[in-house]
């Protein structure tokens, strides 16, 4: 009978070996997994660890040195360029490996091949969206022309090779903890990569728009009543170029004769939805001030682009040196080159411009093959792709897109975006990004620079996404310019859905890019982007777009006042909490609410925002009250008007309302058209009021008013892993705020750089240098960004490893 418990054993261990070695479910092996010689524990990086190191690559072709200060930000020291970007692509994949290759994953819809395709199949339709938006397409195409640049090519292969060299190298014992958690290993890097990544970007900042939902909106107003709930611009609006400022058109747009009864007098709806649409507070702040500004006499140029936060950061912070160039600042994992910085004579910062270059067109298609559409007169053949999308599970998706002479064909009849039946009406984007394009040049010749014609000579190459560029030399020489390739519309193009069965709605010229906004050493002595609006009515094209109106409003008034301006001054603006809105707003609420009619309880929180000082400081109640009201506020104005407008839709922008109200307290959109009666502005602000008293002091009970903790930032890894992540960070800001802290979202890098003779430059970000969860350099810049602390910026001037900053040296031979 022993055979009995013997056998048992053996079928037990057998068992127990079985499941070790093999992934149950979302774990991964748990054998390999918890290994002490192999498993996660090796992630954790010991106190003392060094970082010096000698390494040997072939493909070196003379010495490389780089220093590490304190922070961990490397300055590479390289004799020519192709060690520099091959040092940088290590560096970037050493520190941020799989931060980067996630990245490309989402670009290229990928994402199912490592994380499944999600419940009720989410993360396949945002793979398929990604794809039939035409990421890879327009990825391939922009790299066959930056690889035709044969400076960009030597970059470009110069910093893959180095991300390979490390990736060759990589032992499982330090593999990053992320691809241990989801099982799977690191690919060789491409060239294509980078050019994904790069548009990645452009998604995330030119791949929102509003097109389907102001078509639904379009279908329930008369035209009239649509451009009162969206006007063309603002009344407070306070351009990026100054007012006064002589345009040139030279490009007439002309719309087609018939778009009255096929464009604006269209009233079918659209139901569909994007899967995935970027955040729509992306956006940024620069500025910069001239010698006649500031205390030194010397320009002072700030910068702070406000995106998602994750761990690890977007962000990668570093100096790069050769004999022929010396540049700092802040560059992207998966791509070379410093991005945002200055060098040894210039600087320079971006915002987002936030114009609509994305459009949609319906097609008409033969029959539901897809095979023919008609276009101008005649039936013309699709191009059909075949996308094929691995699931983690071994099992394989296949969707066929058609493509037509608009783009791809977004949503038909076998997509329809997020959670939404089929669409009947198949829709084909047209999106600037599709075009090849060679930002990369840009940032080559941003980070040599010498002056005024070199950055103007750079921007040019720049066309999607389009970005404000702001500049400043040490001459004291201040500009700023609107820098994309944009269509040269007609008036309120794009701006719905578009008939696609012929040629005359589509883009019909490009704006010359001597037309595109700018300006240059204005006589206030200041220039400044917040994404707002970047001229008035005066400027010959028509912007559509959607524009923040509040940062641009705060940092205008401002710079107007400021003089002898430092870099400490700058850091306090650019972390300022002034509430704006509620400086306009609030005022004319509390004139018109009826304080008698309220209870006690409702004349606590009145007394409290009637003593706010209009700052979102985190330990003020008062702007989570404003917040609350001004929520309920507008469900009360605009619900009755929407109430029959299909979803997806949006509401007017915050300012409308706003502006309305300040222009005429018996604003029509007030009177709820739902009732017989007819609302005050007195009756609605009291019941918007009342709504809100509920929420709030529900957070008053449990000690969560204030608004720091109302607000609850924090910084989210990029897998959503809680342990992994940074949550309750006390902040103030908020949108609409120059500091534009959100929940998850923000100042992704904050730099002030005072260019005086010694070039003195300060900058943080929310995050930390190491990508591992298990280096104490994961989030060691996190309590110092929440605090609005800043840290003084070290620009190496020589190979030096004996400075006393430096903590670390890695060096590369051949």
């Amino acid at each position: 009978m022993r055979i009995v418990p013997f056998l048992l054993s053996g079928v037990t261990t057998a068992a127990l070996v079985v499941a070790m070695i093999i992934p149950w479910g979302p774990l991964p092996p748990l054998g390999k997994f918890l290994s002490p010689q192999q498993g996660f524990w090796q992630n954790a990086e010991p106190a003392d660890q060094s970082l010096s190191l000698d390494l040997d690559f072939p493909q070196l072709r003379e010495k490389v040195a780089v220093h590490f200060d304190e922070r961990l930000v490397p300055h590479v020291f390289a004799q020519n360029e192709e060690d520099l970007y091959f040092v940088q692509g290590y560096l970037h994949a050493r520190f941020r490996l799989w931060q980067m290759e996630l990245q490309t994953h989402a670009a290229a819809g990928r994402l199912t091949e490592i994380l499944g395709a999600g419940e009720d199949s989410a993360i396949l339709r945002n793979d398929r969206g990604m794809r039939r938006l035409g990421m890879v397409h327009a990825a391939k195409r922009s790299l066959e022309l930056m690889e035709s640049d044969p400076t960009i090519k030597t970059v470009l292969d110069a910093y893959t090779a180095g991300v390979n060299a490390y990736i060759d190298r990589l032992q499982y014992t330090a593999l990053p903890l992320e691809y241990r958690l989801l099982n799977y290993m690191p690919e060789p890097w491409t060239n294509l990569k980078c050019a994904l990544f790069l548009k990645y970007m452009s998604y995330d900042l030119a791949g929102r728009d509003n097109d389907l939902e102001q078509t639904n909106i379009k279908s329930v107003f008369s035209k009239a009543e649509y451009l009162q709930l969206f006007p063309a611009q603002p009344d407070s609006l306070y351009p990026i170029v100054p007012g006064g400022t002589a345009f040139t058109g030279s490009v007439k747009a002309t719309a087609p004769l018939n778009i009255d009864s096929l464009y604006f007098q269209w009233k079918d709806s659209v139901n569909v939805a994007a899967a995935s649409k970027p955040d729509a507070h992306n956006g940024s702040n620069n500025w910069v001030v001239s010698g006649s500004r500031t205390q030194s006499g010397r320009p002072i140029l700030c910068n702070d682009p406000h995106l998602g936060l994750n761990l690890p950061s977007l962000w990668y912070e570093m100096q790069l040196h050769t004999p022929d160039h010396n540049v700092y600042g802040v560059s992207f994992p998966g791509a070379p080159m410093i991005v945002i910085g200055f060098n040894d004579r210039i600087a320079w910062g971006v915002t987002n411009s936030s114009r609509d270059v994305k459009d949609y067109y319906t097609i008409r298609f033969r029959d539901g093959q897809q095979q023919e559409y008609w276009f101008n007169n005649e039936w013309k053949k699709a191009e059909l792709k075949v996308e094929t999308y691995r699931i983690k599970d071994y099992t394989e998706f296949r969707d066929t897109v058609p493509y037509t002479v608009f783009g791809p064909v977004l949503y038909d009849r076998s997509f329809a975006g997020s959670g939404r039946p089929s669409v009947d009406q198949p829709l084909a984007v047209r999106w600037k990004a599709h075009d090849p394009s060679n930002e990369l040049r840009t940032f080559y010749q941003l980070n040599r620079a010498g002056g005024y014609g070199d950055y103007l000579d750079a921007i040019r190459h720049f066309s999607c996404p389009g970005q404000n560029f702001i500049f400043a030399d040490k001459s004291d020489t201040i500009a700023i310019w609107q820098q994309g390739e944009y269509p040269a519309k007609w008036k309120y193009q794009g701006d719905f859905i578009m008939p696609g069965t012929d040629s005359s709605f589509m883009w019909p010229a490009w704006i010359p890019q001597a037309e595109n906004p700018h300006a240059m050493q204005p006589q206030r002595g200041f220039l400044a982007s917040a994404n707002q609006l970047p001229a008035d009515s005066s400027y010959p094209y028509y912007l559509g777009g959607d524009y923040d109106l509040y940062r641009g409003y705060a940092i205008d008034q401002a710079l107007r006042h400021a003089q002898s301006v430092t870099p400490e001054d700058m850091q306090q603006l650019q972390t300022s909490n002034n509430n704006v809105l509620a400086e306009m707003l609030l005022p004319l609420l509390l004139h018109h609410i009826m304080a008698g009619n309220l209870n006690a309880e409702e004349k606590k929180y009145l007394d409290l925002i009637s003593n706010w000082n209009r700052r979102n400081d985190a330990g003020e109640k008062g702007p989570a009250i404003f917040k609350v009201w001004l929520d309920k506020l507008q469900g009360d104005v605009w619900g009755d008007e929407f109430a029959d407008v299909p979803a997806p839709y949006r509401l007017p922008e915050i300012y409308t309302l706003v502006e309305g109200l300040l222009r005429d307290s018996a604003y029509p959109f007030i009177d709820n058209k739902q009732t017989p009666h007819r609302e005050t502005l007195g009756e609605v602000a009291t019941s918007s009021f009342r709504k809100a008293i509920p929420v709030l002091a529900k957070a008053d009970q449990q000690g969560q008013l204030e608004w720091g903790k109302y607000k609850n930032a924090g910084i989210r890894h990029l897998l959503r892993l809680a342990p992994l992540s940074r949550f309750g960070l006390i902040t103030g800001g908020g949108p609409n705020i120059i500091n534009a802290i959100d929940q998850f979202h923000g100042p992704s890098w904050r730099m002030v750089v005072h260019l005086s003779d010694k070039t003195e430059a300060y900058g943080i970000y929310p995050g930390g240098q190491s990508g591992n969860p298990g280096s104490r350099y994961y989030d060691s810049f996190v309590d110092d960004w929440a605090a609005g602390r800043y840290h003084p910026l070290l620009v190496m001037e020589q190979d030096d490893d004996s400075n006393k900053q430096v903590k670390y040296t890695m060096r590369f031979h051949k």
